[in-house]
């Protein structure tokens, strides 16, 4: 692994978020790395305290209002961005999302997964909440705590290593731009293309699901309600 690119998305929700940027910048990491927020379009409020906390900790903050018009979210924009900077300089692009709590062993570990596959498309942590149980998105995982799996089913960009191989193989600008979220997209392209995905349930991170997407908590106390609004209002497309 040369170098990997380090990324967050975020808006709003600032406090969880920069509990992510401590843990991220606390990592023990020999791999060469650059961190990089990308604020979709948090508050003017939120967007203040975002550049304050990049000048007094070192991460670099892109304001995704001095790169397009389009409304949050702009997952697509920041992925499609990312891999073109990561192909150039033959690194890989490691996602924590802003609401992801890592260890500090977590982000060598899943690159050191990466070198220990050469196959491997995406090398992801699983998730827990804060007892240990493994949470969404990966309840499938239950079960499976301690290993490594090679894994048929979607890999979430909670916290997820995406190889130079499958940058290379995987053209991000020939996603579909209608979809809100691509993590499901892009580990089955990642399967398709002849990679394999790994889920390291022996590298746990700790996952509060949709801080910075309340109304996405729905999913878990009102689903009926939270499918209608996906459906008529057009959110949360996967």
């Amino acid at each position: 692994m040369k170098k990997i690119h380090i990324i967050t998305p975020v808006k709003d929700n600032i406090d969880q978020t920069l509990d992510t940027v401590r843990a991220v910048l606390a990592s023990q990491l020999t791999v060469p790395y650059t961190y990089t927020l990308y604020n979709d379009f948090s508050s003017e409020e939120n967007t203040s305290r975002l550049e304050a906390a990049s000048r007094e900790m070192g991460f670099t903050l892109v304001n995704l209002s001095d790169l397009t018009k389009h409304p949050s979210p702009n997952y697509l924009l920041v992925l499609q961005r990312e891999r073109h900077m990561c192909l150039d300089e033959e690194a890989a692009l490691l996602i924590v999302e802003s609401d992801v709590t890592v260890r500090p062993e977590t982000l060598q570990g899943l690159c050191d997964g990466a070198d220990q596959h050469a196959d491997a498309g995406i090398v992801a942590s699983v998730t827990v909440d804060e007892a240990g149980a493994i949470n969404y998105p990966y309840l499938y995982a239950r079960g499976q705590e301690g290993l490594v799996v090679d894994t048929h089913r979607h890999c979430s960009f909670c916290c997820s290593l995406l190889t130079p191989e499958l940058l290379r193989r995987v053209d991000f600008d020939q996603l579909d731009a209608s979809k809100s979220w691509f993590d499901v997209t892009i580990s089955h392209r990642s399967l398709e293309s002849g990679l394999h995905n790994y889920l390291c349930a022996t590298l746990p991170v700790l996952h509060r699901p949709h801080g910075s997407r309340p109304w996405k908590q729905l999913k878990y106390k009102n689903p009926l309600l939270y499918y209608w609004r996906k459906l008529t209002k057009g959110f949360d497309k996967i």
